[in-house]
């Protein structure tokens, strides 16, 4: 997918949009995915040269692991990115993206510590970790 793409928070102070080409959706069912979104996390990713930000002020960044950080906006809260330490790409929740999206979820991550009250169902490959 390399076609321009939109979306923002859910107040929309922070905006953003990609030019360059997507990874396809993997959703992420690992517990710190789950606590912060509430469910499973569902993103792609783009190279950090193709992708602007309209309110990067308020973008707040928590620490979540010795590797990585989570960008949410300040205002609404809205789980927004994630981030690996030295990675030239950002992850984007798909969720995020202005409609339509043209996205399908390729694959799910962490599936042997996937919440207990849902089954994965749509066919596409699971991996106990990473894939």
């Amino acid at each position: 997918m390399s076609e321009v793409h939109t979306g923002h928070c859910l107040c929309g102070t922070v905006r953003f949009r990609t030019t360059g080409p997507l990874r396809e959706v993997i959703a992420c069912h690992c517990s710190q995915c789950r606590r912060q979104t509430g469910h499973f996390y569902a993103a792609t990713n783009v190279r950090d040269e193709d992708l602007a930000l309209e309110g990067a002020d308020n973008v707040g960044w928590y620490r979540a692991s010795d590797t990585a950080s989570r960008g949410f906006c300040r205002t609404c809260g809205s789980a927004l990115f994630w981030k690996g330490d030295g990675a030239a790409y950002t992850s984007i929740m798909a969720g995020a993206f202005d409609q339509p999206t043209g996205f399908k979820i390729a694959c799910h991550i962490y599936c042997a510590d996937k919440g207990d009250y849902y089954e994965i169902g749509d066919g596409a490959p699971q991996y106990e970790q990473n894939c």
